[in-house]
């Protein structure tokens, strides 16, 4: 482990002559974007293409009696108006379970409502029509008769008998639970100085992404292959999928993801209106396109985070925490979401609580429950920030019980730092962290000391604010431990395929996808330091099934670390496949030879041999100069998985610096800190966009974001004049720090820097918000998001 600066230098490991590894290098597609010249899937246009709009359902709950698409199907330009009933015989249903969570079980969900609706802004109607426009025409003259059914909305009652079971088939509401007990909970807490138990609430909210789903299907009936062009986070995932479903064949169905703005986690899942729409293009034989507009996303993306967590710890005087224990309810709608499910979230909230700290007694239960809502599933740091803001919510108010320090019981709890490998109460495996080297780098980079004495003299002034802290863990690297163990075909290996042109530059296929987070740039800086040519001579071709290496694509923080491991080992082996032709044109040893800016060098002295370019033109256009059987490959394909841990975990410490308003309960950010430790930094710039960017996120939860709903089942705030999301005014200044602890896993030694920012960022500002309000003697707030009126309602100021 080494503590870095903010730009923390290459590992030795990786220190190839003119290494691209742990450089600021600009994202290759850069000029591209910034000129206006993206290509998005709103951006295709195809022969004959057709628009789909939908008829969705006004009721969270209601049988379908009756559907009239007679007047709709007379308006200009209409192609087609499809029910569920009728798609039903192109498309067959799913279920989304995973195997290894036992007992999860889920009723099937078909691609467009069959006889129920089971939430608002379900579809019940398809209407394909030559524009958009003309397809939303029709949709306002498709008469639907509904018989409202009871609703289920509160989790707090969906398992009571009382209660209305939305899928009869299934005998309750209960879709997931799981409890976990370890150690001696009970007598850990009777022998405790002191007891803090509290609930925290998590409002349930969306990923807002700058471009919304979209996707365009072509079924070629002539060729009886399926081209889908889709803003998708997994081609490879998505093209088993439309292929199991449509009864095709996985060679009949290619899957194009160009540039997509922005995922979070919303575009990779299986989502029922974009199975409708690869189902129509195959019913009418014809290019089907659908982008969704902002209002029905708020209620056809997925949601995440709506968790009611019950929690408990147990402290001794001098620190010690004695144990753990929560019990966690969460609503997930009517299905749970397909193939990744809705038990992941609760499952990582379970797995994660309590994680930093070197605590063996550890109590957990979770239920996951049905309601008519909009379906909930896996959101940027699935389950981090609920698991954090718990752990580090107890944390801080037993520090205030006991009166210590809140950066003080972080030392006494934190696993140590040399302590590694060690494993979890809920049985993690950690590798290595660095938790304690973490904590010291930000204390130095915030000046904690003169933070704290500026807090109290602001004080003596009446304004009041406040610090606070959230130690976390991440996810990274995921192994097939994660769904393909359940049965899901959501491949953890990923692969490149690198490739010697014949001008002597390299081009990289690479199953990762890029999603504006960077992932290009990482893949050529990898394959440039591998192989050994400028970054400019590397072109990064993603999200082409038919052209990619299978792989899991770009999801939990994996891109870098698997996907960039298999650029590194490809670009390795394809160096050693053109050192073999050069050394084969130059009567050299292959191993005394060497590849630096496109030469072919001896590897001693430096001295430049043969220009790349030379070497192709001879491979390709003169190989009968070659030794007689002597074959040149200049194309490598290598595919990576970890094996050795189910996970890499990355660690790290976030703070927040903060002033409440106490008169209008408004929270101004000031200052914000997080030190990462995700391993190997390959692109430092990159890394920091992604912690701030999660940060942002993560405030976005603690301060903006919920999806507000009636008993009814209508979500209230559908729109983005009433769903808040946070607005770069009322952003804090971020700084980035870094230890570095490489996974041994790999030679590259990267982890994954998407979610920490995320993770941490909602629980570090309640605390602050807590820190803040502390002397006032209000009451901790653990209700998210932390709103004007629930500031003042802890004060006492509002009822």
């Amino acid at each position: 482990m080494k503590i870095t600066d903010d730009v923390p230098s290459t590992l030795t490991a990786l220190d190839r002559p003119n290494s691209y590894i742990g450089r600021s290098v600009p994202r290759p597609n850069l000029a591209r974007l910034t000129q206006g010249r993206g290509h998005y899937v709103t951006d295709v246009t195809l022969p004959r293409m057709a628009h789909v709009a939908y008829v969705r359902s006004p009721h969270a709950h209601a049988r379908i009696v009756r559907i009239d698409t007679t007047a709709a199907k007379k308006m200009p330009g209409v192609i087609a108006a499809v029910t569920g009933p009728e798609l039903a015989k192109v498309i067959t249903p799913w279920v989304g379970v995973l195997t290894h969570l036992k007992g999860l079980k889920s009723a099937p969900q078909s691609a467009i409502a069959i006889d129920r609706a089971c939430w608002q802004g379900e579809a019940v109607c398809a209407v394909v029509a030559r524009t958009r426009a003309e397809a939303e025409d029709a949709c306002a003259l498709v008469q639907v008769d509904y018989e409202e059914l009871p609703t289920v909305t509160d989790p707090e009652t969906a398992l009571d008998a009382a209660t209305h079971v939305i899928h009869a088939d299934l005998g309750d509401n209960l879709c997931f639970e799981r409890s976990l007990d370890v150690g001696t909970v009970d007598a850990a807490f009777a022998g405790s100085d002191a007891v803090v138990e509290t609930t925290f609430v998590f409002g349930r909210h969306t990923g807002v992404t700058n471009e919304p789903r979209a996707i365009v299907a072509d079924w070629n009936p002539g060729e009886q292959r399926l081209t889908v062009y889709h803003g998708t986070q997994a081609p490879h995932m998505m093209q088993n999928l439309f292929a199991k479903h449509l009864g095709l064949e996985e060679s009949q169905v290619r899957v194009l993801t160009k540039d997509v703005g922005g995922s979070f986690g919303i575009k990779v899942h299986t989502y029922a209106d974009e199975m409708a729409v690869v189902a129509l293009s195959k019913l009418l034989k014809r290019p089907v396109k659908f982008v969704a507009d902002r209002i029905e996303s708020f209620v056809t993306d997925i949601h995440a985070r709506d968790h009611r967590v019950k929690a408990k710890i147990g402290v001794m005087n001098d620190g010690t925490i004695t144990a753990f224990e929560i019990d966690d309810l969460t609503g997930i709608g009517p299905y749970s979401v397909y193939p990744r499910t809705s038990g992941i979230e609760a499952n990582q909230i379970v797995n994660l609580t309590g994680g930093p700290y070197a605590c063996p007694n550890y109590r957990a239960h979770t239920r996951v429950v049905f309601q008519n809502k909009n379906v909930m599933c896996q959101y940027r740091a699935v389950g981090h920030p609920i698991a954090c803001a718990v752990t580090e919510g107890l944390v801080e108010l037993a520090a205030a019980k006991i009166g210590m320090d809140p950066l003080d019981i972080r030392r006494k709890n934190l696993i140590a730092d040399n302590a590694y490998p060690t494993g979890s109460a809920s049985g993690l495996k950690f590798e290595a962290l660095s938790h304690h080297a973490s904590l010291d780098k930000l204390v130095k980079m915030m000046d904690h000391d003169a933070l704290r004495a500026e807090q109290t003299a602001l004080r003596h002034k009446g304004i009041y604010r406040g610090i606070g802290f959230a130690s976390f863990i991440e996810v990274t690297n995921p192994s097939a431990a994660f769904y393909g163990v359940g049965g899901a075909k959501i491949s953890a290996q990923d692969g490149c395929t690198i490739k010697l042109d014949a001008q002597g530059a390299i081009v990289c296929h690479t199953g990762v996808t890029e999603q504006g987070q960077g992932a290009e740039a990482v893949i050529a800086q990898v394959a440039a330091s591998a192989f050994g040519v400028a970054i400019e001579r590397v072109r990064v071709i993603t999200g082409d099934t038919d052209n990619t290496p299978y792989g899991g694509g770009t999801w939990a923080s994996r891109a870098a670390g698997i996907g960039g491991e298999a650029a590194w080992q490809a670009g390795k082996a394809l160096r050693q496949n053109v050192l073999a032709v050069a050394g084969s044109i130059l009567q050299a040893k292959p191993e005394t030879l060497d590849i630096r800016d496109s030469q072919v060098v001896d590897a001693g002295t430096g001295k430049e041999r043969i220009g790349l370019d030379e070497v192709a033109r001879i491979a390709y256009f003169r190989p009968d100069t070659l030794p007689p059987g002597f074959q040149a490959e200049l194309m490598a394909t290598r595919h990576y998985v970890p094996r050795a841990f189910p996970f890499s975990f990355t660690n790290g410490i976030q703070a927040s610096y903060l002033e409440v308003d106490t008169d209008s309960g408004f929270v101004k950010l000031l200052k914000h800190w997080c030190v990462e430790d995700c391993g190997t930094v390959i692109n430092p710039q990159l890394v920091d966009e992604q912690v701030r960017g999660g940060v942002v996120q993560g405030i976005g939860a603690a301060l903006y974001e919920q999806c507000v709903y009636d008993e009814r089942g209508q979500m209230l705030n559908g729109n983005m004049a009433d769903y808040l999301v946070p607005m770069a005014s009322e952003m804090p200044d971020i700084q980035c720090g870094h230890v570095v602890s490489p996974t041994a896993d790999s030679e590259l030694g990267a982890k994954g820097a998407g979610e920490a920012g995320t993770a941490g960022a909602p629980a570090c500002v309640m605390n602050a918000i807590n820190d803040a309000l502390r002397p006032l003697g209000a009451a901790p707030l653990t209700d998210m998001p932390f709103t004007p009126g629930k500031i003042l309602r802890a004060l006492g100021r509002v009822s």
